[in-house]
């Protein structure tokens, strides 16, 4: 972990509240204001998890506008302004900087892919376009592309390149990034089954999509473990695995904003090609959820 991380501990990687007319600004508001008030350490909009791949540009820039001026620095404000177009992503930074993000969140290129060389060049020209720190956000089971160990430690000769959001699930791959460039860039563990695992090799914390139900427990778990109490964070790892198994049993967002609507928060609403959830699915995470006092 480096001396001055964009945040410790637990950012949301925030849901979009969806509707057929688009984006529930409301509805938008209310949960960033209950976020905060549970205790949370950052906020990530816009990000896979907000379904930012199906929103148009307008909606995109829109979201991350609403976002900056409700968030209004009372914690880390994180744009996601990843795309499979650089030009577009740089675009999308430029934006976010304006708005004064603390920090952007680019995930590596989807379908196109690219090769170490190319990730080497996207990311540095996006952190050239950037007044903002840039969390890499690496999730090859969504992209079909790795970013390997070597290729972090020539990316953290760039100034503005920060952090590692990472989701790779081989933590002997990420134990060897930790050993390169953990005194360069802050990790974040991307899965929410390994947020302790990761941060007993130096991660400051989590980018979450179980916070987005669970922020004020998530929270607890990482600063337990930031605190010293490696015992506790751990038993709350334990206690929710099956609930964290349960909000991926489909392709993240579908479980995700199907809790979140039973906590009435939103709509369950979700944009093709992603489907509702299946019954089964939904009611066996809604037991999870009552185990936990979430829903009635």
């Amino acid at each position: 972990m480096t001396s001055n991380p964009i945040f410790r501990g637990a950012a949301t990687a925030l849901i979009t509240p969806l509707n057929a007319d688009g984006v529930d600004y409301p509805a938008l508001a209310r949960l960033i204001d209950w976020q905060i008030d549970e205790g949370i350490n950052a906020l990530v909009i816009a990000g896979t998890t907000g379904e930012g791949s199906t929103l148009s540009d307008e909606e995109h820039r829109e979201l991350l506008s609403f976002s900056a001026e409700h968030i209004a620095g009372r914690v880390p404000f994180i744009a996601g302004t990843g795309s499979n177009d650089t030009a577009y992503s740089i675009e999308l930074t430029r934006h976010a900087c304006s708005l004064g993000a603390d920090a952007v969140l680019v995930v590596t290129p989807y379908y196109n892919k690219a090769t170490q060389k190319g990730l080497i060049a996207m990311y540095n020209a996006i952190a050239d376009a950037s007044s903002a720190p840039l969390i890499l956000y690496n999730v090859p089971s969504r992209t079909g592309v790795n970013i390997e160990p070597t290729t972090y430690l020539a990316l953290s000769e760039h100034p503005r390149i920060k952090a590692i959001k990472e989701a790779n699930s081989n933590i002997p791959k990420i134990v060897e990034t930790a050993a390169l460039v953990g005194d360069r860039m802050d990790i974040y563990s991307g899965n929410d089954d390994q947020v302790v695992p990761l941060m007993s090799v130096g991660a400051a914390g989590v980018i979450s999509v179980l916070s987005n139900l669970m922020p004020a427990k998530t929270v607890e778990m990482t600063q337990r473990f930031l605190r010293g109490d490696v015992a506790g964070s751990a038993a709350l790892q334990f206690e929710l695995t099956p609930l964290i198994k349960a909000l991926f049993c489909e392709v993240n967002p579908i479980p995700v904003k199907a809790a979140m609507a039973a906590m009435g928060f939103c709509e369950n609403y979700v944009r093709l090609p992603l489907t509702t959830m299946e019954e089964g699915h939904f009611q066996s995470m809604l037991e999870l959820m009552r185990q936990q006092g979430l829903v009635g």
